[in-house]
């Protein structure tokens, strides 16, 4: 499997966007011709440059307005070509695009684009060329891959092929399977792009939304086993237009970008047992069982405040760290530590961003295999060196920088409680049952990247994004359950908002707050107030509004006003929520119940727990109202 990406795709100069690509892992580029006229490097040298990177120049783009055209519009085409032929020649590469006309003078007329493109096949051979034909979903006259397939087939050149885009038949609703009667040796190029479904202007969702294969909504896993079943073995490349892309770092961006490919084509083989040459050997995507532990790096300092709000929580200690300054606290199944030790990752994650969420442990069917599916989709590997007698837990980095160990019940991963710690059973605490989600924080052009680092590594779905209004702006949040996690990514764009204070206030930790289960939450509420727990405060506007919204009883509506817990429901269940005061860094707590078949996070209530919030992290001396 050769990968390539577009040169348009990433933000920044020509040798930028070159060292990127390579470090990403790609095979090869398309030479976007805006990049290399906005370069002061002769097209010898570019072509030098990518070899030097240990890439290869797969494709030369866009070539436009060709195909239909009158005279004197036909011959400067042709003239236009026949310099882009010699530069190609001096680049290094044999490939050019033509994207259909969108030009005010083409007459159309299959025949005629037909005869077009057998003489410019004529034209290519003698430079040693070949010319792929792409239909633009708003082309003028060919908006569809099939009409630029029938081109191609009258034109019957062996120097004309076509160049297949999934943007652009997917955008369409064209069902994909039309491309198996294609031949796979006429289709020259394949080029991979997903989008979110908008109902907007081709054009411009196609100029600012497209985003990498897994990212968006699109069918691309169906558009390539189309495209496989052909027999096409060419390069698969990404040309992706998408405003955040082009802001971001272009070595992440490329690293999403070949993940992505590896993960469709996986995808791939595993829905239609096809073969497919080069794609590294992938175990199965599996589920996450449960959230095993969650690690908290803090200081001897630092550690008694947050000690003190896990009491609160119906936490006990419930055990030791055999080697490192490690304590367990427990509260039934719920595991979370405490570590303070001076030494490892866990103290430089304290140093860089203060008491933060440094590690969480998943179970999973198989550690080590999730372990090898992580790594081969270019997960960092965490390596740390476990002292003789103490397990060595599989780890990966996340794209925040926090570590995610791999636990099992089959291998002797399972004995972490016994081997590493000394621990003991917990008492039941407040009723607590299990880590219901965790939320996490980052700027809103990292969110892509999170969700395809989740929904490609381990087997689960990814719900639509929300707009959550924060009376400082707006927040992205898109929702991801993975069999027993769910993670919520929450995406700031401004500043001022409750999760762009708290990027800024922790220097980028991720985690901003963990939610817990109960099944019973008003038991679990009674608890906690005697316990010390301090709630989020609600105001009575909110809980008036919901008796009005919901139609609820009185009695359960001062029930949860008494206890400052909040409610939304859907078609399938309820869903009560309680959270905690946040601490001055932001990070928070969060008791959830659900009933039926209530999916969500209460979206709904984000609004008014943020105001909330905000007014409870007032500076000292401001009034509260």
């Amino acid at each position: 499997m050769k990968t390539s990406i577009a040169t348009v795709s990433l933000s920044g100069s020509l040798t930028t966007k070159l060292a990127a690509i390579a470090a990403a892992g790609f095979d090869g580029i398309e030479i976007f011709e805006q990049d290399f006229l906005a370069s002061d490097f002769a097209p010898a040298e570019v072509g030098r440059m990518v070899r030097d990177h240990g890439l290869e120049i797969t494709l030369f783009q866009p070539f436009r307005d060709f195909e239909g055209l009158p005279e004197p519009h036909r011959s400067r085409a042709f003239a236009r070509a026949e310099r882009k032929f010699d530069l190609m020649n001096q680049l290094g590469t044999d490939l050019m695009l033509v994207c259909s006309t969108v030009h005010p003078a083409a007459i159309g007329g299959i025949d005629r684009m037909a005869q077009d493109f057998r003489d410019l096949g004529d034209m290519a051979a003698r430079h040693g060329v070949r010319v792929g034909f792409e239909a633009l979903c708003w082309g003028r006259f060919v908006n569809d891959h099939r009409d630029a397939w029938e081109v191609v087939r009258r034109a019957d050149h062996p120097n004309i092929g076509l160049i297949l885009d999934s943007f652009h038949t997917l955008a369409r609703k064209i069902d994909p399977a039309s491309i198996r009667a294609i031949p796979g040796d006429k289709i020259f190029f394949v080029q991979l792009a997903d989008a979110p479904a908008i109902d907007m202007d081709l054009l411009y969702w196609s100029r600012h939304f497209r985003n990498m294969p897994g990212e968006g909504d699109l069918d691309v896993a169906g558009f390539m086993r189309a495209v496989t079943a052909t027999g096409y073995s060419g390069p698969l490349s990404l040309e992706i237009f998408n405003d955040q892309f082009r802001a971001g770092l272009p070595r992440l961006v490329a690293q999403d970008g070949h993940r992505s490919l590896i993960a469709v084509m996986d995808a791939v083989r595993r829905s239609s047992s096809m073969a497919i040459p080069g794609l590294p050997d992938l175990s199965a995507p599996q589920p996450v069982e449960r959230v095993e532990f969650i690690e908290f790096a803090t200081s001897e300092a630092e550690a008694p405040a947050l000690e003190a709000l896990l009491a609160s929580a119906g936490f006990a200690k419930s055990g030791q760290h055999v080697s490192k300054q490690v304590t367990l606290w427990r509260q039934g199944a719920t595991n979370l530590l405490v570590n303070t030790d001076p030494m490892g990752f866990s103290h430089s994650s304290y140093v860089a961003h203060g008491t933060t969420v440094s590690e969480i442990a998943l179970l999973v069917g198989d550690a080590r295999a999730a372990f090898s599916r992580a790594t081969a989709l270019l997960a960092q590997p965490h390596r740390q060196d476990a002292p003789l007698g103490q397990l060595a837990i599989p780890a990966i980095r996340g794209v925040g920088g926090s570590v995610i160990r791999l636990l099992d019940d089959r291998s002797d991963l399972a004995d972490i409680w016994q081997v590493d710690f000394r621990s003991a059973p917990a008492p039941v605490g407040a009723g607590i049952t299990g880590i219901d989600h965790v939320g996490q924080t980052m700027a809103y052009d990292e969110m892509l990247s999170w969700t395809l680092f989740y929904t490609s590594i381990f087997d689960g779905q990814k719900a639509p994004m929300v707009d959550v209004v924060d009376p400082d702006g707006l927040v992205r949040s898109q929702a991801v359950q993975l069999g027993g996690l769910r993670v919520t990514l929450n995406g700031a764009e401004a500043r001022h908002t409750l999760a762009g204070r708290f990027i800024e206030d922790s220097f980028g930790a991720s985690v901003q707050h963990v939610a817990f289960a109960s099944d019973d939450i008003f038991a679990t509420a009674d608890r906690l107030a005697d316990l010390g727990f301090a709630p989020l405060r609600i105001g009575a506007n909110y809980y008036q509004d919901i008796q009005a919204r919901f139609g609820l009883e009185d009695d359960l509506v001062a029930r949860m006003q008494r206890a400052n817990i909040m409610y939304d429901e859907d078609a399938d269940g309820h869903f009560f929520q309680l959270y905690s005061e946040p601490r001055t860094d932001g990070f928070f707590f969060e008791i959830v119940q659900r009933q039926g078949g209530y999916a969500g996070y209460g979206a709904p209530n984000a609004p008014f727990r943020i105001a909330a919030q905000k007014r409870a992290a007032r500076p000292s001396g401001m009034p509260k109202r």
